[in-house]
């Protein structure tokens, strides 16, 4: 028996001819598509954002301008304006949630693009969202030219500068340590140990802190057996002893790690002996005494009974940074670090930042903290 030949209509034959030719123009438009998309995530922008170049016409302008992250972040985001798009190409990306809408609500105060990069340097995303909502700076130079001056901070630097009279970087210093608020009065809380932490007037422990890996101090290495600190500050002591030693030198440890009830007895102790004016000058308040840190050592000589005229004394200054120590309470600092000059207080801090404050005329640890620490 003979199967019967389908035969197709002419107008189906025409129909299946037409499908077949969109059929062949979609896939040479996606394959078009999948090339563009390439060519923009190849330069550097990603696959949201090159969608959004593409659909709106912007590749001959994105591949003229090149690789950009504010621009692609622009593109990325639901507060791209076409009228801004200039300014993106020319401000420095920073990793800010809001950062386009920051950037455009800026544009509309009137700061120029140069501006903006100053601005979006100094804060964080909350900051400069603020500080946008206030009218135009005219000089923001003034205090923004010092790296680590803080955006959140600039009504307290103009108050304080109009105050004291102190140029642009002493002014950002002083704010940023809280230097212009009175001591021991609205301080920070510090919460995380780490070789770097800062505890003066203006940052204070709480009453339970520990610091890590507290140690008990050897005898040797000390001058008496219930002496504790850190265990990598202690390591560092060690290493700094033993060189010392081998240049007929003798180090120790008189005193180091101290809890809150510690300090709580000694100031009581030299109330007692001298008074509430000399306890309020000289000695620190319970929680803002950096020996709660288990970092700082009073360290003497086995031979003087007085430090500064011991030959110790002259070898700390000049070798106690390549083992991580700084000479924390100088005589010139007094004013910044808010404490008496002690030739006898030494810091870990660690080889990189003591090797840098010695090298930088031994600055005071507060301002090395609000350079590089404090970010």
């Amino acid at each position: 028996m003979k199967k019967k030949r389908v035969r197709l209509t002419p107008g189906f034959r025409l129909f299946l001819k037409i499908l077949g030719v969109i059929l062949c123009i979609l896939l040479g438009l996606f394959l078009f598509y999948l090339k563009e998309i390439s060519e923009l995530e190849k330069l550097g922008y990603s696959k949201k954002a090159s969608q959004e170049i593409l659909f709106s016409f912007h590749k001959d302008y994105v591949m003229n301008v090149g690789e950009n992250k504010t621009l692609n972040a622009a593109f990325e985001s639901k507060d791209f304006l076409e009228k801004n798009i200039d300014n993106y190409c020319k401000i420095n990306y920073v990793n800010h949630r809001h950062l386009i809408s920051n950037i455009n609500r800026l544009i509309d105060v009137g700061y120029t693009n140069s501006d903006i990069n100053i601005i979006l340097a100094h804060g964080d995303d909350n900051s400069v969202y603020e500080f946008s909502k206030r009218e135009k700076i005219k000089y923001l130079e003034e205090f923004f030219s010092i790296d680590f001056a803080k955006l959140e901070n600039y009504d307290r630097y103009v108050k304080y500068s109009d105050e004291s009279g102190e140029d642009e970087e002493d002014v950002v210093l002083y704010v940023n340590l809280d230097m212009d608020k009175e001591d021991y009065v609205d301080s920070q809380l510090v919460s995380n140990f780490s070789n770097t932490m800062l505890v003066n007037k203006h940052h204070h422990l709480k009453e339970d802190f520990v610091p890590k890996d507290l140690v008990s101090v050897p005898i040797e290495y000390a001058s008496s057996d219930d002496i504790q600190c850190n265990k990598e500050a202690l390591s560092a002591f060690q290493r700094m002893s033993d060189a010392a030693q081998k240049e007929g030198l003798q180090l120790v440890i008189n005193s180091g790690y101290r809890s809150y009830q510690d300090q709580v007895e000694i100031q009581e102790l030299y109330r007692n002996t001298y008074g509430d004016s000399y306890v309020e000058k000289y000695v620190a308040k319970p929680g803002y005494s950096e020996h709660q840190t288990g970092l700082a050592f009073d360290i003497g000589s086995r031979s003087v009974n007085v430090f500064a005229n011991s030959k110790e004394y002259v070898w700390m200054q000049e070798n106690a940074h390549l083992y991580g120590f700084i000479y924390r309470f100088q005589k010139k600092y007094e004013s910044i670090t808010g404490f008496r000059s002690e030739a006898w207080h030494y810091r870990y801090v660690g080889v990189e930042a003591a090797t840098y404050i010695h090298e930088h005329h031994d600055m005071p640890y507060e301002e090395y903290w609000a350079m590089f620490i404090d970010k």
